[in-house]
């Protein structure tokens, strides 16, 4: 009768660690239910109502003795929370629910030493990089780029090598005035294959000067001109960096060397175009851009800043004009000047026609040009162009 007791407790014992196992297994199942069915709108009530049960069953796997420590237990808990998290929208109530996911996959990956359970804690952790990632979009759009940092680099965390992450981080980080953190993630993406480096190269030396690192930040825009000599815009920011480090000597004698070396290059002669233009030297600038041109007739941004170039004068002759008291003591002077202005505008007319005939969708070029006609008192061409100005909106 001794061994029967024992038996039968022994049974009892073995059933109940069955049942357990079993409520956790229909856990497991209804979840799996629930995965077959998202998504899938005519079976969103039952895909609803298989998470709701395999929430119901796992609570009660969770706080067995049985069962409770098990790495199942914590893989399927974690599958289960990030995706009712991922299902709430509501703050106040989805947080919570965040927080129990990622604590059970924790546990779930430290317990999971045989990587048996690996591909429901890896899905349930991709769920939770969507969830931060589309907070961390949704916060950038509002501007909140302290939150959005915080959970584009959550994103980051999970996926290092994600070039897609690592942007998003780092722009984030620049906006949220992080500079250390947008340099570093913005550093490491030049050492990938991600395709807009030259926006990163752009953007690099200005954060170094907000981080007050000059001497970084002249060396990676110099090093961005030399891997997109082309890229009007960096060469552009070379200069202007050069010149606000004070270093105008250094880069006057960089592009002279260049030239040298180099005489058919129109890019060279544009850029010392642009330097003497942001020094005010524009006898200087006119004659570097006109060089530009003699290689390149159609090279848009020499146009450009040529035709900006010379209308710049007429511009600050004819605001003086304007500025004279409007009595017929000074009629006389007030014409001498309108005509002086007129003939420095009627300079920079043909390269002004052609940076637009260049490029026609140029809003700059089109605003350089309407200006001339302003200023020439062409109020019928001046309109035209505003219109085509605002047909580019």
């Amino acid at each position: 009768m001794k061994f029967l007791i024992v038996g039968l407790l022994s049974f009892l014992s073995i059933n109940a660690c069955l049942a357990q196992n079993g409520v956790l297994n229909d856990a497991k199942d209804e979840f799996d239910k629930y995965s077959v069915l998202k998504g899938q709108k005519p079976m969103e009530t039952q895909a609803t109502t298989g998470l709701n049960n395999a929430k119901t069953l796992i609570d009660k796997a969770a706080v067995h003795p049985k069962t409770a420590n098990l790495p199942l237990t914590y893989a399927v808990k974690g599958a289960v929370y990030a995706e009712l998290a991922y299902r709430d929208t509501i703050p106040n109530t989805s947080t919570p629910l965040f927080v129990t996911a990622e604590d059970a996959l924790k546990k779930a990956k430290e317990l999971d030493t045989k990587n048996e359970n690996k591909k429901i804690i890896d899905n349930a952790s991709r769920v939770l990089v969507q969830i931060k990632l589309n907070k961390g979009v949704k916060d950038f759009g509002a501007q909140k780029y302290d939150a959005a940092y915080e959970e584009f680099d959550y994103y980051r965390n999970a996926f290092p090598d994600d070039t897609t992450a690592i942007y998003y981080t780092g722009l984030a980080a620049s906006n949220a005035k992080k500079y250390d953190a947008a340099i570093k993630n913005y550093s490491k993406l030049l050492s990938t294959n991600f395709s807009k480096k030259e926006y990163l190269y752009s953007d690099l030396p200005a954060l170094y000067f907000k981080n007050k690192d000059t001497a970084s930040a002249l060396k990676i825009i110099s090093e961005a001109v030399e891997k997109y000599p082309k890229n009007a815009d960096l060469s552009n920011k070379e200069v202007s960096y050069y010149l606000m480090a004070g270093k105008k000597t250094e880069v006057i004698n960089k592009l002279q060397k260049a030239i040298e070396n180099d005489p058919k290059n129109k890019v060279l002669y544009y850029n010392s175009g642009i330097l003497y233009t942001q020094s005010k030297e524009l006898d200087k600038a006119e004659a570097m851009y006109k060089k530009a041109l003699e290689i390149d007739p159609n090279y848009y941004e020499a146009n450009l800043n040529l035709g900006y170039t010379l209308l710049t004068p007429g511009i600050e002759i004819f605001n003086k004009a304007n500025k004279l008291p409007g009595t017929a003591a000074y009629q006389k002077q007030y014409k001498a000047e309108i005509a002086k202005a007129g003939a420095q505008f009627d300079l920079a007319k043909p390269y002004l026609l052609k940076a637009v005939e260049v490029n026609p969708t140029s809003k700059d070029a089109l605003i350089n040009l309407k200006n001339y006609y302003l200023g020439k008192n062409d109020m019928v061409n001046a309109t035209a162009t505003q219109k085509r100005i605002e047909a580019l909106k």
